[in-house]
């Protein structure tokens, strides 16, 4: 059986992720460092990512999300660039 995941916060960390939880500008930050204060608190990373956030995610992305915190702190919480699907338009590369 595979070892339940846990998160042991100092106290500036715990500061620091309830500061991005409550007031950070972009919301998938906010999400993210809820859900590692919930696991943090004793909560499961399963409970937390299907039944504890706003929109239901798979357990693999919030343990994603805790092992990326734990390598690189609040930094690791932004999406990072060049994610995503690529523009099939790009303005720059318009002809006139």
């Amino acid at each position: 059986m595979p070892r339940p995941l846990t998160v042991i916060l100092s106290p500036e960390e715990r500061a620091e992720l309830a500061q991005a939880r409550d007031h950070h500008a972009e919301a998938h930050v906010r999400e993210k460092a809820a859900a590692i204060l919930k696991i943090a608190d004793g909560l499961s990373g399963r409970e937390v990512a299907l039944h504890r956030l706003l929109k239901h995610r798979r357990p693999d992305t919030v343990y994603e999300w805790v092992r990326r915190y734990q390598a690189e702190g609040l930094a690791g919480l932004s999406v990072r660039p060049g994610r995503g699907r690529k523009p099939a338009f790009s303005p720059s590369t318009q002809q006139r």
